[in-house]
């Protein structure tokens, strides 16, 4: 048997030298590439939960009616936008004139909270920090990166809108293209994990939406009750805001604390407290009990994705990190953690 000269080792050496260059350059490329649209894939996310949105109520009402599915497809979209535009219609006004009258008065607000936190020696500390250079600079950059968007705010809006209008009207189209870019081996085995991961996010946002209105309710009916001016925008801002996990309850609550403020401190910190009762019950008692057959996701999974991803992608990236970190979980659990234990 004849043994390999010099040349050719040398020769075979280089080749593998330049396959595994290829292989590192070809991950530089598709990490920068994922990098670069990676606010652009959240917004495919984002439609792709409207979608999910509309095929779930569709399902819902061909359970209820035995109708055609289409004809349920049309109610869910067109009953939907109806409503929504009904509930527009009945609180339209009211809704409109305590957003401007919010608006007209946060100013005053502030000055007011600043006033009667400097009566403190801790308030007075907090107002300290609070108003420091590196403070406000801080502030506004976590503002820059919290309203950073793809296309601008309102483009992003009118492309997860369109894109989860044509996900809602033909998935199996999207679907068959994201299969035909397996192998034809894997494809059988894709199917199953698309399908898994649509009922995942179908069950997670059933339950958002239901945690979403009940803390949307109890708020305004607490802020009714302790005679809180403008209680119903600072309701729907609660329940709205109760989609994005731990951050948004907490920015939810500073307009309610500072339209408190201006009847006292004392009625700033019961509606403070209030909010947080809602929160716990929210968190401890509501969410648990409607997705109690979903994916667990611990709290301290979700705080990181926000950390990690919102730097990326601003204000969509902590909207969306749940669903992402639910997405990836049921990748793990589907792909990794069922084939180590057959």
């Amino acid at each position: 048997m004849e043994k390999p000269t010099g040349g050719e080792h040398d020769l075979s050496y280089t080749k593998k030298v330049w396959i595994k260059g290829g292989i590192y350059a070809l991950l530089v490329v598709l990490l920068l590439l994922l990098k670069a649209t990676f606010g652009v894939l959240l917004l495919i996310l984002a439609g792709a939960l409207i979608a999910i949105f509309f095929r779930g109520l569709s399902s819902m009402i061909c359970r209820k009616t035995k109708w055609s599915s289409g004809l349920c497809l049309a109610i869910s979209v067109i009953g939907t936008l109806l409503l929504a535009a009904g509930v527009l219609w009945l609180i339209g006004a009211k809704l409109q004139s305590q957003i401007t009258q919010l608006s007209e008065q946060l100013p005053a607000m502030l000055e007011n909270a600043k006033a009667r936190l400097s009566q403190y020696p801790m308030g007075e500390k907090i107002i300290e920090k609070a108003s420091s250079p590196a403070s406000m600079k801080k502030a506004q950059g976590l503002a820059s990166t919290f309203f950073k968007s793809t296309f601008g705010v309102f483009g992003d809006i009118y492309i997860i809108l369109l894109l989860g209008i044509f996900f809602t009207v033909s998935p199996g189209i999207y679907k068959k293209g994201v299969v035909a870019l397996i192998p034809k081996k894997g494809q059988p085995r894709s199917e199953q994990v698309l399908d898994k991961l649509a009922e995942n996010l179908r069950k997670w946002l059933k339950g958002k939406i239901f945690s979403m209105t009940v803390v949307m309710v109890l708020t305004a009916a607490g802020l009714a009750i302790l005679g809180i001016p403008l209680w119903l925008v600072l309701a729907i801002i609660a329940g709205l805001l109760n989609f994005i996990p731990n951050i948004g309850p907490l920015i939810a609550m500073i307009p309610a604390v500072l339209v408190a403020f201006m009847q006292g401190p004392t009625e700033a910190a019961i509606v403070a407290s209030m909010y947080i009762v809602i929160q716990v019950l929210e968190s401890n008692l509501i969410t648990p009990m409607v997705q109690q057959k979903l994916v667990s996701i611990p709290p301290a999974l979700i705080i990181t994705a926000q950390l990690l991803i919102s730097p990326l992608t601003g204000g969509w990236g902590l909207v969306l990190a749940t669903p992402l970190m639910l997405i990836t979980m049921t990748l793990v659990q589907e792909l990794y953690v069922k084939k180590q234990s057959t």
